[in-house]
């Protein structure tokens, strides 16, 4: 029987690496819910600690109860549990869900993690093994790690927006995907994968400090890159034209003309941008002098300063337009597999809802289908949607009033709890010896 048992671990473990880790997720908004339902598509065991009003996301267009596309998109494969964390009774249960757990995610700010017993320092001393993972807006240290943050002032604050360039009514605007959100759930991902390769060797614990902010200047990496030799003067000159440009009230658009560019000229002008032609915009991406040829073959132009480091004035400024003029002769699909059949990076500009109804996208390659859950007969959701065609299972609001009675949360979660801040007791189909099992099959 133990043999039997431990080859079954050793399968888990084979086929999902977070197999036996278990996670509690004290997150909110994108960065943290989305690490989590990584690490629970790995195999982890989350369990999501949400407001006794639920996650703000369930309430976004529901699908059914307390399901939405935002909430399902980070939140699959998870256990939610609702609790007060502020409230002095939800103390033991946090103790209990921090002995519990392998990991402990949260993106409180600073100043609210030492309040409920969250704090770095705190989780060292009394839970050596654990590993916990942080994000903040701004960092934990320095004069703006106590202000409020969320993607889209990140993203201004780091100069990513500018470097995006979209704009919108004359003003800079951020993109629709929280794009630093997600690289500070990917940094946190792998940090946290780090420290438990760690953990496994030196049996110590630790934690992981991400921030909106340093995801947001990884992604404008090479804006950001400078050199004090090559550098200093341009971007000194850039900055006194911007200072006069606002003095004088000139637009953003004028602005953003005047500032220096880490991207080569060749390649923003021909080699790597979108082009419309003759029915849709498609973009390019010449990276390497070798697909630059190959572009400008199947096109049948040519660059006279393909290997110069200082091409004549003007002279992409001409090319630029023989390109522009060329695309337009041809549609988008003849242009895509043209290019394509030469081995030049091209795709037709596609909107989101169009990309997932190609083969591309379809649920074999990128793509997993997710079925939500039947709508509510009861506020008792025992049952655990599996990660990998589900979606999570919705932790209803806690509430005493008569409309919504208080959830009965299995004890199995955590047995050894006696408050009954979150569940009033033990539900009566639950199971002692298997926790994932009832004696009703939930």
């Amino acid at each position: 029987m133990v043999r039997d048992r431990l080859g079954e671990r050793m399968a888990r473990i084979d086929s999902q690496p977070f197999a036996d880790v278990r996670v509690v997720e004290f997150g909110q908004f994108v960065s943290v819910p989305f690490c989590a339902q990584l690490l629970a598509e790995g195999g982890a065991e989350v369990l999501k600690v949400e407001p006794l009003a639920g996650d703000g996301t369930r309430l976004m267009k529901p699908l059914a109860p307390l399901e939405t596309r935002t909430f399902i998109s980070r939140n699959r494969g998870k256990r939610s549990l609702p609790l007060a964390l502020r409230s002095p009774a939800a103390k033991p249960v946090v103790d209990a869900l921090l002995g519990w757990a392998d990991v402990a995610l949260m993106n409180f700010r600073p100043s609210l993690g030492p309040q409920i017993g969250l704090d770095e320092e705190t989780l060292r001393r009394r839970f050596p093994r654990l590993i916990s993972g942080n994000v903040t807006a701004f960092g934990k240290r320095g004069p703006e790690a106590a202000l409020a943050g969320m993607d889209t002032v990140v993203q201004a604050r780091t100069g990513l927006m500018a470097a995006n360039g979209r704009v919108i009514d004359g003003r800079p605007a951020p993109g629709d995907p929280v794009s630093a959100d997600y690289m500070a759930a990917m940094s946190l991902a792998f940090g946290i994968a780090a420290a438990l390769l760690r953990r496994e060797r030196t049996g110590k614990g630790g934690s992981v400090d991400v921030s909106l902010m340093q995801a947001a200047m990884t992604l404008a990496n090479s804006q950001l890159t400078r050199s004090e030799a090559e550098d200093a003067e341009a971007h000194a000159e850039a900055l006194a034209r911007l200072g006069d440009q606002r003095r004088r009230g000139a637009s953003y658009s004028e602005q953003a003309a005047a500032m220096t560019s880490a991207r080569p000229l060749p390649l923003s002008m021909v080699y790597l941008r979108t082009y419309d032609t003759a029915d849709a915009p498609i973009a390019i991406a010449c990276g390497s002098r070798s697909l630059r040829v190959k572009f400008l073959g199947v096109l049948g132009l040519e660059d006279a300063a393909l290997d110069a480091n200082y091409p004549p004035k003007g002279h992409y400024d001409a090319l630029m337009r023989e390109a522009e003029a060329c695309m337009r002769q041809r549609t988008a699909a003849e242009w895509t597999a043209l290019l394509n059949a030469a081995g030049v990076p091209v795709a037709q500009v596609r909107f989101p809802s169009r990309c997932s109804t190609t083969s591309r996208c379809a649920p074999t390659a990128c793509c997993i289908a997710c079925r939500t859950p039947p709508p509510a007969t009861s506020p008792c959701w025992r049952r655990r949607w599996p990660s990998t065609a589900t979606a999570s299972a919705p932790a209803p609001p806690c509430s005493r009033s008569p409309a919504r009675p208080a959830p009965y949360w299995p004890s199995w979660v955590f047995p050894r709890m006696k408050s009954t801040a979150c569940w009033p007791r033990r539900s009566r189909g639950s199971n002692r010896r298997h926790p994932h099992k009832t004696s009703k099959g939930g």
